[in-house]
């Protein structure tokens, strides 16, 4: 069939729902994302209140980026060699672990445990800044093995190809609408209180490893050529990465975006000290990224990108940087929360258009490493990216840092459309050639 060429089938918005074993990731997935999220909130929120000091927001990113990248390569190779499930499993045990873990140390009856009940409750807290990087750092790890696992796992629960771009859209759209859900409430709970938070945190963790339990085991797709050394096997993600323009051009794009454009690590400062609000201000501005990736993913849901998508996704992070900008230089809430509901309609194209294209692109049986790389390029990159808004804003000023990355997001993408052809000329109807 020519791109030009009606679809005779029409599109079913909720073709990957209709699967039992999809639905049952979606639901883990989204518990286990509104999880995270309220993690992220409560944990970058305590260690600003504990230190008041932005570059201890970057280090944040920092403690969680070194290990997974550690582990990425080998976890990829892993996850083509062992049934993802019996990944999935064990590394969301271990981050249900690390959430318990940050309860109990924000619990008031640890100042028996630590300090004998001698401390104040405030020097407490401080002898708990470096395990909680500590913990983050654990958990760390396993994100860096869930990651390739998860994301090699999803389309093995699908019956045909004809679906993923549907499942693509409504992991994506899911994880977004968690990503809303997540911030608002964790900033909410804080009002309670940091213990209580995690334990919400804790809890939901726990029914997200109880519904991965539930998703039936997958047989390893079988593996096309010669067999490859253990070496070999761990570097050819790279090398099917780096000879292929197309996925290369857009991870490349989605990850120096990521790097330099992001100012969420640093939303803590700007929340109090800028924009002069507390913690539900903080949990809103948290929100609003991904209250607008999420109504974009739902719109594309319906309206799937085809015609113009490489012009499209740069246009979007392009927009994106633009958007950053303009943040940075806010000093009104309200106008702040749309420019990152901006930021997160920017992004919500980018990240569709690159995630169809990797699963499309890659042989099933080498999704596990090839999503290792993905995960060093874009996930590890959040983490590197509030490292470097962490430091530059310690070097450079908070409102400056935010507006240098938004401005090199815009050169990447120059750069990009300059010299990635294949990107800028990328029709989704086209399909896979």
């Amino acid at each position: 069939m020519s791109p030009t060429t009606p679809d005779p089938t029409p599109h079913d918005p909720y073709a990957a729902l209709r699967i039992p074993d999809f639905r049952r990731y979606i639901t883990a997935r989204a518990l286990f994302s509104v999880a995270t999220q309220i993690q992220g909130v409560v944990v970058s929120w305590q260690i600003f209140k504990l230190t008041n000091d932005p570059l201890a927001l970057g280090l944040i990113g920092l403690a969680e980026a070194i290990p997974s990248i550690t582990v990425s390569l080998y976890a990829g190779h892993v996850a083509d060699s062992v049934r993802r499930k019996r990944i999935v499993v064990p590394a969301v045990m271990v981050l249900f672990l690390c959430a318990v873990t940050l309860w109990w140390l924000a619990h008031p009856a640890l100042a028996g445990v630590l300090a004998g009940g001698r401390l104040h409750l405030d020097a407490l807290h401080a002898t708990v800044v470096w395990p909680l990087y500590l913990v983050i750092f654990v958990s760390g790890i396993a994100r860096g093995f869930m990651g390739p696992a998860l994301f090699s796992f999803m389309p093995q629960l699908l019956p045909n190809r004809g679906v993923l771009p549907n499942a693509v859209t409504w992991s994506s759209t899911t994880w977004q609408a968690s990503a809303v859900l997540g911030p608002a409430i964790g900033g909410l709970l804080l009002h309670r209180s940091v213990e209580f938070a995690y334990g919400v945190d804790m809890v939901m963790e726990g029914l997200a490893l109880l519904f991965f339990i539930s998703i039936a085991s997958r047989e390893l797709p079988p593996i096309e050529g010669e067999r490859l050394t253990l070496s070999e096997s761990i570097l050819s993600g790279i090398k099917f990465i780096f000879s292929n323009q197309l996925v290369l051009a857009a991870l490349s794009l989605d990850m120096f975006a990521v790097l330099f454009g992001g100012a969420v690590a640093l939303l803590p400062f700007f929340a109090e000290n800028i924009l002069h609000g507390g913690p539900d201000a903080f949990g809103y501005l948290r929100a609003a990224p991904a209250v607008g990736s999420v109504l974009m993913a739902v719109f594309l849901t319906f309206s799937p990108l085809k015609k113009g998508a490489g012009r499209k996704m740069l246009w979007a992070v392009a927009g994106f940087g633009a958007a950053t900008v303009a943040f940075a230089l806010s000093t009104n809430f309200y106008l702040s929360m749309f420019l990152l509901f901006l930021t997160g309609v920017f992004d919500s194209v980018s990240v569709i258009v690159r995630q169809t294209l990797v699963h499309t692109y890659t042989p099933e049986y080498m999704k596990g490493r090839v999503s290792a790389v993905n995960s060093i390029f874009i996930g590890s990159s959040n983490e590197i990216g509030a490292f470097e808004s962490g430091t530059a804003a310690k070097l450079i000023g908070t409102v400056p840092s935010v507006v240098f990355g938004g401005l090199m997001t815009m050169l990447v993408v120059a750069i990009t459309s300059w010299k990635a052809d294949q990107l800028r000329k990328l029709e989704m109807g086209a399909g896979k050639k």
